[in-house]
């Protein structure tokens, strides 16, 4: 396939965009040494911003080239239904009821382990969130988990190397952990109903892997890190109380609804961002029971989403052609690696437009995805969300690309021989 004008400036700026992630804190030193822009050049600095800003070039480019016809055209062919989910169900998610909740049941679970409660507290959260992200979708399953961990376990001085572990942890087993059914994971869900894959095929094929493997990763972090876990006794009572009583039970079960209505409409924009209106207004009625909503978080996270999907659509011309050239056993491993440079949805919905693929090839595509999806901010969906809650915990409040790499490069190898072996 020959690339048009427009593809070659969209891979370029792709590029581009992927180098300008890495070079985060460069920015951030340039506010320090030209205070004159300095609110520029913090900016450049989050991550959520930059495909946003990269993907605006591109539209500029576009108008410029091709004109406002064929600009507006190819925006309106876009999908943008995942990021404005995302946005809805991370901010409903990151509610005081529901987190409260959340914090009581993951109490309940910890206790029932015969285990030092705050190891006991990173295991559930670790485990039991990830692959309830199955049921809740993952981006709600992170936001969950990135949550109380941020309260739990980085509100203490604890060392950068066990913040990025856990980190690591985290986004593997989340993206992972989200393959127990065909509509949770957003690499399963682009597929699922082009293959015919239901809910036991799923289980059958994916669920068992996933669910041991998100368990080892979870163990060995705590295994590592148990002397500090250990030495945090402050931790240890805080994952046992909460500062505050739960509100009363209808405002939770409101909530709850709320929650499971935006999860039940996730792919129907009008249905679902018209919940979250309703869940905007009840918020503002009943505000004595409330925090302040993450909505500034939310809208950046979906800000990142919504320019991976622009930048993502001149994309396919490279990299259809190279998932085609690959068998099911390179595929895997390709698939693994190229969901660091890419959202890992972007690449099984290419597989879902090619016909005639072998099973084989359909499995390691998918399992590949999911295997890299926590070896950078980018490469899940869900991961932007985590990243946004928990980088002002970190030196510097950013989190290190390589930093991140490193961490999540262990519990993804686990991963990766957990859908190779069993």
């Amino acid at each position: 396939m020959t690339p048009t004008t427009i593809q070659i400036i969209g891979a370029s700026l792709f590029a581009i965009a992927l180098l300008h992630t890495f070079s985060t804190k460069f920015f951030d030193r340039l506010a320090d040494s030209r205070p004159g822009h300095a609110g520029l050049w913090h900016l450049l600095a989050e991550v959520e911003v930059v495909f946003g800003f990269w993907a605006m070039v591109l539209v500029l480019a576009m108008f410029a080239l091709e004109g406002k016809p064929a600009a507006v055209e190819y925006l309106e062919s876009r999908n943008f239904t995942e990021p404005l989910f995302v946005f809805a169900i991370m901010v409903a998610a990151a509610s005081k009821p529901i987190l409260q909740l959340a914090g009581w049941l993951v109490r309940v679970l910890a206790k029932l382990l015969p285990l030092p409660p705050g190891i006991a507290f990173m295991l559930v959260v670790l485990t039991v969130v990830p692959l309830l992200g199955s049921f809740i979708t993952e981006p709600a399953a992170m936001t969950l988990a990135a949550l109380l961990l941020r309260d739990r376990l980085y509100a203490h001085p604890v060392s950068e190397r066990l913040k990025y572990a856990t980190l690591g942890v985290l986004f593997v087993n989340v993206s992972i952990g989200g393959t127990l059914t065909p509509y949770a994971a957003p690499p399963v869900l682009m597929v699922a109903a082009a293959w015919g894959w239901d809910l036991r095929f799923m289980f059958l094929n994916f669920g068992d892997k996933a669910a041991l493997a998100t368990v080892i990763n979870a163990v060995a972090l705590v295994l590592i890190f148990r002397r500090e876990l250990l030495a945090l006794p402050d931790q240890v009572r805080l994952a046992q109380t909460d500062s505050q009583s739960l509100p009363p039970w209808p405002v939770t079960v409101i909530h709850l609804l709320f929650l499971v209505g935006i999860v039940a409409f996730a792919h129907y924009p009008a249905v679902f961002l018209g919940i979250f209106l309703f869940f905007l207004g009840f918020t503002a009625a009943y505000e004595r029971y409330q925090d302040r909503l993450i909505l500034r978080e939310g809208l950046l996270v979906a800000f990142f989403l919504g320019g991976l999907v622009v930048l993502g659509g001149q994309q396919r011309w490279w990299l259809e052609p190279l998932l085609l050239s690959m068998d099911h056993n390179a595929v895997f491993f390709g698939a693994t690696a190229l969901t660091a440079i890419t959202d890992n949805a972007a690449l099984t919905y290419l597989g879902s437009l090619v016909p005639g693929l072998s099973d084989e090839f359909k499995y390691a595509l998918v399992a590949g995805a999911v295997t890299g999806g926590g070896l950078t901010i980018i490469a899940n969906a869900p991961n932007p969300a985590g990243a946004s809650i928990l980088k002002g915990r970190f030196n510097g409040e950013s989190i290190s690309v390589g930093g991140l790499a490193l961490a999540a490069l262990p519990p993804t190898l686990v991963a990766l021989l957990a859908f190779r072996l069993l």
